[in-house]
């Protein structure tokens, strides 16, 4: 079991994913080996949220010059998750036709690491 702190690693903040918040999307730098289940799932027990969509990519490093030597910056894995912004609370049926709602108290947006500000 990973912990989520070691999953997803920190923000991305920049013009355009500050914009795509406003349409419940987070953009996160995420643990390189880490997959879409853990990425959900740690984001949903850091942050308290309902996670709807998470897509993932890998990034090459750049080519860095120092002198006459080259060489690349570091590969790394960017994540876009996208939460519920409106949750519903969820209906299930018990034995015997009774029908109950469980109340779903997430929140509807990431105020950590400086979003939604």
């Amino acid at each position: 079991m990973k912990n989520p702190q070691d999953i997803i690693l920190k923000p991305i903040i920049t013009e355009q994913s500050m914009e795509e918040t406003m349409y419940g999307k987070y953009t996160f730098v995420v643990a390189k080996n880490a997959t879409k289940t853990e990425i959900r799932k740690a984001c949903e027990d850091m942050f308290d949220v309902k996670v709807l969509k998470v897509n993932t990519m890998h990034l090459q490093g750049k080519m860095r010059r120092m002198g006459k030597t080259k060489g690349r910056t570091a590969s790394w894995k960017k994540a876009v998750i996208t939460i519920d912004l409106d949750p519903q609370p969820e209906e299930y049926i018990l034995p015997g036709g009774k029908v109950e709602t469980k109340s779903k108290r997430y929140k509807t947006e990431i105020t950590e690491f400086g979003f939604g500000q």
